[in-house]
């Protein structure tokens, strides 16, 4: 259970861009098939902890983003969401 909870630790004391990195290798390691079965499902799991603290990371940023939109000749700072979000 502490090796779970280190795990989760390191994970999310990751960068964004350095999570991405190792769970691009991750996956090449997995889809490579040459892991055996003990090691692919410890690469499993950090691959969905790596997944899921870049998505978490990704929606943080998204609520921190504003775009800049032309209203009646004035510019209004809006939140950027995507078209989906506007309907």
């Amino acid at each position: 259970m502490a090796e779970a909870n280190e795990a989760r630790q390191s994970v999310e004391s990751l960068p964004f861009e350095e999570a991405m990195k190792r769970l691009e290798t991750v996956v090449e390691q997995l889809e490579s098939g040459e892991v055996p079965l003990e090691e692919a499902i410890r690469l499993f799991e950090e691959g969905m902890r790596l997944a899921n603290h870049c998505g978490k990371t990704l929606d943080r940023v998204e609520q921190q983003v504003e775009m800049l939109v032309r209203e009646n000749g004035d510019w209004v700072k809006k939140p950027f969401g995507t078209e989906e979000d506007l309907d």
